[in-house]
């Protein structure tokens, strides 16, 4: 197809590598000396790279190349970690490619990587995310399940909302905590019996909720003031719903307890996919 890709004019190129670090999709090496493109393929022709090159050498042409493919891309970067990761995402937003976005979104939903969680809220949201599409699972209902008992309730306080907790109530000293994004309880039918009989429950969003700091804050206070002895997150197969366990990571950090961490999965489809300690 004829489309727009980087050119590398070798005799002008010093093979400084400056370039390479600076494209997010990794289509750039040093080989033999010079800055090479490794594949059309993995070239958005953005152009994030060309003010990277202090000798001008990196433009970019029409040509008739590879179609870019970015969840291709995607599968290779995320083996470099979370940090190119990041700066990639970052790359599709800042160029407004929600397309290329939505894709790497569900790439990372493949691989039950969470989304960046300051860039959890700034993209994936057009119907090609997979948090936001709409799907229809009446077919999946177990059509035979007996629901003429009412199964108890595993709820032993009130709120639950994380931001109307305090750390300080009695309920939440010592115990194991029972962190659920708000989706979870919907998605599961056996949620009270399988996740949160015996624990204190605190819910939250990490993609709509507001004031996340607090969260942390909180979070914090838990482990070290009311001593909690573990956390169990529980969340969706979505790849926003990962900030939640990020929330927790990064109170860890400031916590001077650490406790154990389980991370528990529930997909669309009302079913437990993963549980890791972590």
């Amino acid at each position: 197809m004829l489309r727009e890709i980087i050119k590398i004019d070798e005799e002008k190129c010093n093979g400084c590598g400056n370039c390479v670090p600076g494209c997010p999709e990794g289509a750039l090496q040093i080989i033999d000396g010079k800055a090479r493109l490794i594949s059309d393929l993995f070239c958005d022709g953005l152009g994030a790279c060309l003010g990277e090159c202090p000798l001008g050498a990196i433009t970019i042409e029409k040509r008739e190349a590879e179609k870019y493919e970015e969840k291709t891309v995607m599968k290779n970067i995320i083996k470099q970690g979370p940090n190119v990761i990041k700066a990639h995402l970052k790359h599709l937003l800042d160029h407004g490619e929600k397309e290329y976005y939505n894709s790497a979104c569900e790439v990372l939903e493949e691989n039950n990587i969470p989304v960046p969680m300051d860039l959890e809220t700034a993209g994936c949201q057009s119907s090609g995310c997979p948090g936001s599409r709409t799907l229809d699972n009446r077919g999946l209902q177990n059509k035979n399940t007996d629901f003429s008992g009412e199964a108890p309730s595993e709820l032993r306080q009130w709120p639950i909302q994380l931001h109307l907790l305090s750390p300080q109530a009695t309920y939440f000293r010592k115990a194991d905590l029972l962190l659920a994004a708000d989706c979870t309880a919907f998605a599961l039918g056996a949620f009270h019996s399988k996740l949160l009989k015996n624990k204190a429950l605190a819910i939250a969003c990490p993609k709509l909720d507001t004031g996340q700091e607090q969260y942390i804050q909180k979070i914090s206070a838990l482990l070290d003031d009311a001593e909690i002895n573990t956390i169990t997150v529980v969340m969706m197969q979505v790849p926003c719903c990962g900030g939640l366990l990020r929330l927790v990571t990064e109170a860890q950090k400031t916590a001077k307890r650490k406790v154990p961490v389980k991370s528990v999965i529930i997909s669309i489809t009302g079913e437990i996919i993963k549980e890791d300690w972590v």
